[in-house]
């Protein structure tokens, strides 16, 4: 999975919405299978019009706890969205994750003018549940 500054960099050298459309789909693709048994209600993201599954699991990484995060969608460009917001908060504690300021993150990106209402409001929603799990496990 590629860092979110390769995202960034990436969305900046592809010139056309199509192009960016696709990698999108691709970075949702190169995800990891979701396991079936996290399909439930506990683990499914409230306030998106597709199905999204969020889990995260507590890694230690040079000493520090850090939360990985797994998840899934049934739709192609929802599940891009999820490895984008994946790559911002990978190697991060709980209390980094927090104090990311995502819209100002994903602003170079310029997703807020290029997807529908309903993804955008789709996206916060998962900003806000990977909040959540992230206070969860401070």
């Amino acid at each position: 999975m590629p860092r979110f500054d390769d995202i960034v960099a990436d969305f900046k050298f592809l010139d056309d919405w199509d192009d960016r459309y696709k990698y999108l789909i691709d970075l949702g693709r190169a995800l990891p299978p979701y396991p079936e048994e996290f399909r439930d209600e506990a683990h499914k993201v409230r306030g998106c019009a597709s199905q999204v599954w969020f889990r995260a699991r507590e890694e230690a990484e040079n000493g520090r706890k850090t939360l990985a995060f797994d998840g899934d969608s049934d739709a192609h460009i929802v599940k891009g969205l999820i490895a984008v917001l994946f790559a911002l908060y990978a190697g991060k504690t709980p209390e980094e994750i927090l104090a990311v300021d995502a819209r100002a993150a994903l602003a170079p990106l310029d997703l807020e003018g290029h997807l529908t209402p309903q993804r955008s409001n789709g996206l916060v929603s998962m900003i806000k549940r990977i909040n959540e799990i992230a206070a969860e496990k401070r």
